[in-house]
Order: structure tokens, then sequence, then C-alpha cells
């Protein structure tokens, strides 16, 4: 991993810091670099869930290097296997990305931040999509995701204008999980991840692929695609030992010792 991405493990949990001042901007390379990060999560079975952060308390991530663009990176530049950030387009990870936002999160940091599983954010925290005013189009999931996630109007005012929603106001919208003081966002990070270590694995992984497929369902469709054979992650979960540790150790007034299988 290079030093503009940072990674460190702690009790099953992949702590990711985007580290490139002075606004954590994000050119092709740290794209690759942060895809490599999560692809780690992925293999990694030891590996439970990630923590995705930006060094310093000014920026979380200003999102496409402009720097870069100006020194001949193209607007549509493939910027490899999971599409802007690593994450924006890695659609089949199955464990849960948790973005600790500790700054402005501008353009594709934004994004980066919608494509997460959850967010924590620092009070001083602010998220905006100002593409619009610089003759682009938030096209790494802003323009897809933001609409699904807020009400429309609320959705094209920031999509269209490009104002900075607060912490506090992106709470209010359930785009944020928690908002706290800068000085205990990485603690509330990792308490969440901790609580979702503690949960069994292979059930993790079949809530995000469930919900994954079936966010543009209807209820009665979304049940067909349950009870049908095309969901591999929920089908493994259903028959794995896991299914019958949970119940016994709940029984038996104990702590579950997940085996992942």
């Amino acid at each position: 991993m290079t030093d503009q991405v940072r990674l460190d493990v702690d009790g099953g949990v992949l702590t990711i810091t985007l580290d490139r001042p002075k606004a954590n901007a994000i050119d092709v390379a740290t794209s690759n670099a942060l895809y490599a990060a999560f692809d780690r999560l992925r293999r990694d079975d030891s590996l439970r869930a990630a923590v995705l952060t930006g060094a310093g308390e000014r920026f979380f991530s200003a999102g496409w290097d402009l720097k870069a663009a100006a020194g001949g990176e193209a607007i549509d530049a493939d910027h490899g296997r999971g599409g802007f950030a690593g994450l924006t387009e890695f659609f089949d990870l199955d464990k849960p990305v948790i973005a600790a936002v500790n700054g402005l999160a501008l353009g594709g940091g934004f994004e980066l931040v919608l494509a997460a599983d959850l967010v924590v954010a620092a009070e001083h925290a602010e998220f905006a999509l100002p593409e619009v005013t610089l003759g682009m189009v938030a096209d790494s999931g802003g323009v897809l995701r933001l609409p699904n996630r807020l009400p429309p109007a609320v959705a094209s005012e920031l999509l269209m204008t490009g104002r900075r929603m607060g912490a506090a106001e992106a709470h209010r919208w359930g785009l944020v999980n928690r908002v706290v003081p800068a000085t205990g966002l990485l603690d509330s990070a990792a308490d969440l991840a901790q609580q979702i270590v503690a949960a069994a694995p292979m059930a993790i992984a079949a809530v995000k692929e469930i919900t994954r497929r079936t966010a543009a369902l209807d209820v009665e469709s979304a049940y067909r695609l349950l009870r049908s054979e095309n969901l591999p992650r929920y089908r493994a979960m259903l028959a794995s030992e896991d299914a019958e540790e949970g119940p016994r150790a709940f029984a038996e007034k104990r702590a579950p010792n997940w085996a992942g299988r």
C-alpha cells in the first residue's frame, strides 16, 4: 500500500486512511490503491468491516484531483475495477464499509461517502456535489445514489446548485448514522464496526446481498427473489453452521462462536 492510502488492522476491522495533502483529492493511482484496500477486505476472512477516513481535520476528500485533470488526466479516465475511489463501482463487496467523515466531503468525496454502508460524521463535516459549477456532473454515483437517499426536491437542489449540507442536516435526512465531536470520530466509527464484527459474518454478507439485489424491486418481486435460488449468500447463510450456533448460544445464554461457515 502507498503512503497516500494507509492501512491498519485491529480486531477484525481494516482502517483505511486517505492521506493526500492538502485536500485528500483522488487521482487514478489513488483510486487503484483504494480498490486494492477494499479488495483486501473482501478476500481476507479475518477482516469483517472497514473504516474509511481522511487524514487531517479539514478534508475527508475533495473528490477528483483537479490538478491531475489540469495535467492531462481525462474527465472520463478509467479509475480501475472499483470505479472512482475504488468503491463507487465495487458492487459485489459483501463486507460493510463505514465512512468516518472528518471534514469536507466534496464532489467525488461525497460520492465515496454515498458508496459506503454506514456514515459517522464529525460535527464540522460538510457534504456537497459542486460538479455543475465546474461544468460537469456527479457521475461517480452522485446522480444515481443521492435521489434514492433523499427526498427528490432536496436531492435535486444539491445536484443542481452544489450547495453544502452540514452534518446535522445530513443526519436529519438519514444520510448520516451518527454525528459526533471530531475528537471522538474514529472511536465512534470503531464502536460501530465492532458491533458488526460481533454479528455473524455470513448473515452480514446476506444482508448486503439482499438489500443490493432488491433495491429496485417492489416487495412482492423482492419476496420472489428471496424465495428463489438466486441469492447465493442468503442461501449459504440459511444452511450454515452459524445459523445453528446463533439460536444455540441464545438458549445457552452465552456469546456465539461464529465459524463463518
